[in-house]
């Protein structure tokens, strides 16, 4: 009665999302094909409390695939906190989007394919360059439509992953198969208010662009001692010009000569308040370069 991704849609947390998409790899036939329905709802019995169709198991709340489901996400939680979800919209799916083939196994904690032009992909969070890289290197300009991006979600009240998911749904429907973007959602709330981000010009880019903002992101984090970005952070946001310009005279003094040289060479005092913002929100999104 319910496809795959009525089951993905009824994720609430990131851990059941990548519970989940487990199960419809390795137990497809944890899933029921039938007919059968839960009882109807009383107050001493009743459907399964999470999907309120299937028949509860003996003495639980829950029917089997839900049961099993909400047991496999509770060891799921420290993988889905560095996890993001990938929600692609494209003309055409390789073997590297269908299920996450081509790409280090290691690096794919989840993947499903919906049609021929939709998937879902769950990996680190600290993999998304090289996935976006793998994809430009293998598919160059023959790939088209728009990429979604976004965090999982711990649990919350009114609002789960299958939703986020489903607004991810929504929004793929403003683009045309004209070139390949990329959306960017440093939190999956922002799914809600996209058009506040698009506003501000943080959302929506070509995937060459936004390739190079993600290796930017990784530079600024090497060069820069987490300590130094906060600082950097809190001088960018100062008003004062006179006072800024004091500040900024102290702060150079205590970089290495190529944070310096970094900073001077990308100019960043004189970034508008939106790029400052993107940079620090991919900080979190790359992983350090090996330097010796």
């Amino acid at each position: 009665m319910l496809s795959s991704f009525d089951w993905l849609r009824r994720s609430r947390t990131g851990a059941e999302l990548l519970a989940t998409l487990e199960y419809l790899t390795t137990k497809p036939d944890l899933f029921p094909t039938g007919e059968e329905i839960g009882l109807p709802h009383s107050a001493l019995n009743g459907p399964c409390q999470r999907c309120w169709i299937y028949p509860r198991l003996p003495f639980q709340d829950y029917c089997a695939p839900c049961q099993a489901i909400l047991t496999r996400a509770s060891k799921l939680g420290h993988i889905s906190y560095q996890s993001i979800v990938i929600w692609g919209f494209v003309n055409y799916l390789s073997r590297l989007l269908r299920m996450g083939e081509g790409f280090d196994a290691h690096h794919i904690f989840g993947a499903y394919a919906h049609d021929e032009n939709h998937f879902l992909l769950v990996i680190p969070r600290h993999e998304l360059k090289p996935w976006l890289r793998e994809l430009g290197i293998y598919h160059g300009a023959d790939l088209k439509g728009i990429i979604q991006v976004f965090p999982t979600m711990g649990a919350a009240r009114g609002i789960g992953m299958g939703d986020i998911l489903c607004r991810a749904v929504h929004h793929e429907a403003r683009f045309s198969m004209d070139r390949l973007r990329v959306r960017f959602f440093s939190s999956p709330y922002q799914l809600l208010r996209a058009h506040e981000r698009d506003r501000e010009g943080l959302l929506t880019f070509e995937i060459s662009e936004f390739l190079s903002l993600l290796e930017m992101a990784a530079v600024f984090r090497t060069i820069l001692r987490p300590e130094e970005q906060e600082s950097l952070h809190k001088l960018l946001d100062l008003e004062d010009a006179s006072e800024e310009q004091f500040y900024w005279g102290r702060f150079l003094g205590f970089l290495s000569q190529e944070a310096k040289d970094m900073l001077n060479a990308w100019r960043i005092r004189q970034w508008p308040e939106s790029r400052i913002k993107l940079l620090y929100e991919l900080v979190d999104y790359v992983a350090f370069y090996q330097t010796h």
